[in-house]
């Protein structure tokens, strides 16, 4: 057989597999079947960069006009797909800077920041949380102590805290109750502050269970693992949402609900928030968003949510030494109480 000919068959060859991988993509991005989170738990961009991949080579080896719309086909499904993609449409928004939180268009901002501290494995990131002169910070992996540490160096002993098995949030202002989740394999707690200028408003802290890391996708047991795990955390965060309107009157009441979700943003388990909050990233998000892991991140699991009497007007992540995820910082006005 001609040279010419296996190439030509070659390349026909990569464009299909290219189109079964992007058909194959887009439905588990798309639909997020249980069975496929193994897939999903990966950024879309890995796998369009593998169909990419192919739809290049079948251009190297085909010449063929197909070979290019495959390409393009690929581009703009990872812009459009792409968690990453989302900043563009925030071009023009100005990032959260170190320091007191500046007011947005005269108005006063609520700044809160969320970050797992990894229980103090990297050392105390109490000074790293401090340059943002936070109003309301969410820990997560961080014991009792290590959350009254923290309280003490951001607000020299005048803040409020509370904490809950390796969970705590800690506050300039007054924390009025708080609500512990009755299952004990949750770490999940809830507080109502109390706004200096009267009115009060919800704080939901979440850490969700442990992501499953088995990438063995050629072992069936690798796919159970995935979906039961992230069966799991459908679970805790539906118990969370209805500890949260059995205490509240939720929807009614000013929330914010944050924390390590361990869930890329693309997961299922975010749109059982969609119909009531508003991901602050997503909604004023600047630069790269990606919080896990902090030397080479590509994951976005930590994220801050707010319901809609707040409007983000500020959102990033930003790197610190002392844990292995990166912090989010994010700021609010509060337009009804």
């Amino acid at each position: 057989m001609p040279s010419h000919s296996i190439s030509r068959r070659f390349g026909w060859t990569l464009v299909g597999f290219s189109l079964l991988l992007h058909v194959f993509t887009v439905y588990c991005f798309a639909r997020q079947p249980d069975r496929f989170a193994a897939f999903t738990v990966m950024p879309i961009w890995l796998w369009g960069g593998c169909g990419l991949l192919l739809s290049c080579g079948a251009f190297y080896f085909l010449r063929a006009p197909l070979s290019l719309v495959m390409t393009a086909v690929w581009a703009v499904t990872l812009l459009v797909g792409a968690d990453e993609a989302r900043v563009l449409a925030n071009l023009g928004k100005s990032p959260p800077l170190p320091g007191h939180a500046e007011l947005y268009e005269g108005k006063p901002v609520i700044r809160v920041i969320t970050m797992n501290c990894a229980l103090f494995k990297y050392d105390n990131p109490a000074v790293d949380i401090a340059a943002w002169q936070p109003d309301v910070v969410l820990l997560q992996d961080a014991f009792p102590d290590q959350v009254r540490q923290i309280s003490d160096v951001l607000y020299g002993g005048l803040g409020d805290y509370r904490a809950h098995q390796t969970n705590g949030v800690i506050t300039r202002w007054k924390i009025q109750r708080e609500v512990r989740n009755p299952d004990p394999a949750q770490r999940d707690e809830q507080v109502s502050i109390l706004l200096p200028g009267g009115g009060e408003i919800e704080v939901v802290n979440v850490h969700l269970r442990t992501a499953a890391t088995d990438l063995r996708l050629w072992q069936k047991l690798a796919w159970v693992t995935h979906r039961n795990n992230r069966l799991l955390r459908i679970k805790e965060l539906s118990l969370t949402q209805q500890i949260l309107e059995q205490t509240t009157k939720f929807p009614n009441t000013p929330t914010i609900l944050g924390g390590d979700f361990n869930a890329p943003a693309s997961d299922i388990v975010h749109r059982q928030l969609a119909r009531d909050f508003v991901d602050a990233f997503a909604a004023a998000g600047t630069g790269w968003g990606d919080t896990f892991q902090r030397r080479f991140p590509i994951l976005r699991i930590d994220h801050i949510y707010a319901t809609r009497h707040f409007t983000p007007v500020r959102c990033r992540a930003e790197t610190t030494r002392h844990s292995d995820h990166r912090m989010v910082i994010a700021d609010f006005i509060l337009v009804s109480p």
